[in-house]
């Protein structure tokens, strides 16, 4: 959890930008990952220094030669102003981006990288700034890149990037991935998922640091994305690696076009993709077309994770609420695949508030098992009404113990016991629906088409007796007036 301390230093880095001239918080973002980046490597540096130390043995692959010393962060740190910008933007900015010797995807990706910081003043001030905050600690430089990202959304740009972290947490615990799980995220953004499973499997399979064979796997193939934006790959490399993932399987590439042929590769998908927008027919991937007819990008990413699922594999995905009662040929025949050829599980409405303040548009979250045979018996329904904020665009912290302020521990609780949803009736905030009842109702998801409202009998007096009460009121009215009439004559 991030501190006041951390996050009052993190915003006096923002707010040195934004008065140094950079405002779009995106830009500040990718200037202070390249920093970070920086520092990453000379701490890997003196890694390599203690253990060759240890060992009393020469130093194995140094990231920095003896001529590149005084690129690394401890040393350029404290220099003069205006030299340090010009080390900074002539000479370690240019051994970043040619650091390809490393197959990590960050070093991959910054070749396209942009130094933008304008002065040295400005590059003084966030080098010290940064230089102030202790991070030793794995946490710590993790709660202080997602605190760096939350600020994208809270300024109101690009905040489709990134999906609440409460509610990833509540999606990853949900599908409780496991260390054998080969994970996935094609709409990755800034790999909000891919970290918040990442935390899951520290915290609850802490054999992963201990048994090399699946440390190996959590550190090179277990983690994976595709984001067409160059600059949210730098971001969510840089996430990752902070969250002590150091070389994820991140693509630039766009999930939906032909360029993209990943096929029954992983087990697990956790995504929010695009909800907006339609495609060019000619630049889809054909097989997705062959799935579902369509322009519509929310649809096109459902049958990608069929595609990009292996047999057995499972899905959380956040889309619109069109998606579940959408009339169109297109919506249809996505649910009947869905319902009929896969193993749709739950469908989880989310208050329209989710999202906000950038968004308002009500979603829901889908989770299924591509089977490829069916298998769908019934399909656990539950209406989420609070998520532990308020659902204005404040989005105020509640007293998230009451359960009229957050379902998510109900939730979390009754999908764990779902042997014990089969008593429920639907007039309860969750319940099963048979196969046969969807069928019926043209595969139509929406739970409302399901949910049954309980109406409480109200009792009223006659005509008569109301009347006679306000006859009786108004003479004792009448009587009053009476009595204070007397005492003012």
């Amino acid at each position: 959890m991030i501190t006041g301390e951390l996050k009052n230093k993190v915003d006096r880095i923002w707010e040195a930008f934004w008065t140094g001239g950079i405002s779009n918080p995106l830009t500040v973002i990718e200037q202070i990952t390249y920093l970070l980046f920086i520092r990453r490597l000379d701490e890997l540096h003196t890694a390599k220094e203690r253990k060759a130390s240890l060992l009393k043995q020469p130093l194995k692959d140094p990231i920095f030669s003896e001529e590149q010393q005084h690129l690394r962060w401890t040393r350029f740190k404290d220099i003069d102003a205006e030299e340090m910008h010009r080390i900074m933007s002539m000479e370690v900015f240019p051994f970043i981006k040619s650091f390809g010797a490393s197959d990590s995807v960050f070093t991959q990706q910054m070749k396209d990288a942009t130094y933008m910081i304008p002065t040295a003043n400005l590059l003084e001030r966030v080098v010290s700034m940064l230089s102030a905050i202790d991070m030793s600690d794995r946490d710590t430089k993790g709660d202080l890149y997602e605190y760096l990202l939350s600020k994208v959304a809270t300024a109101g740009t690009n905040g489709q990037f990134r999906t609440p972290r409460h509610i990833i947490s509540m999606m990853v615990e949900m599908m409780a991935p496991t260390p054998h799980d080969t994970i996935c995220d094609p709409s990755a953004g800034s790999c909000g998922f891919l970290v918040g499973a990442g935390e899951y499997l520290r915290q609850r399979h802490p054999e992963i640091l201990s048994n090399q064979e699946l440390w190996q796997h959590f550190q090179h193939s277990m983690f994976n994305g595709l984001e067409f934006d160059s600059t949210m790959v730098r971001i969510g490399a840089m996430n990752l690696m902070l969250h002590g993932i150091e070389n994820p399987q991140l693509h630039y590439r766009d999930a939906l076009s032909e360029a993209n042929t990943i096929s029954e590769a992983y087990t697990l998908i956790l995504a929010n993709p695009p909800f907006k927008g339609s495609l060019d027919h000619d630049s889809v991937e054909k097989s997705l077309l062959k799935t579902v007819s369509t322009k519509k990008t929310e649809l096109l990413f459902l049958a990608l994770m069929l595609r990009m699922l292996k047999a057995g594999g499972r899905a959380a995905v956040i889309v619109p609420d069109g998606v579940l009662f959408g009339s169109s040929k297109a919506h249809q025949a996505l649910r009947k695949e869905l319902i009929e050829s896969q193993k749709l599980e739950a469908v989880i409405s989310m208050p329209s508030g989710v999202f906000k303040p950038y968004a308002g548009v009500s979603t829901a979250v889908l989770v299924f098992t591509k089977t490829n045979s069916g298998g769908t018996d019934k399909v656990w329904f539950y209406d989420m009404q609070a998520d532990g904020f308020s659902l204005d665009d404040k989005r105020t912290p509640l007293d998230g113990s009451r359960h009229e302020n957050n379902n998510i521990p109900d939730l979390l609780a009754r999908w764990q016991n779902r042997d014990a949803e089969h008593s429920r009736t639907r007039t309860e905030q969750s319940f099963l629906v048979p196969l046969a009842d969807i069928q019926a109702n043209a595969y139509d998801l929406s739970i409302n088409r399901y949910k049954e409202a309980v109406y409480q009998e109200l009792s009223y007096d006659a005509p008569q007796v109301i009347l006679a009460a306000i006859r009786k009121l108004d003479e004792e009215r009448q009587q009053e007036l009476k009595e204070l009439e007397e005492l003012l004559g």
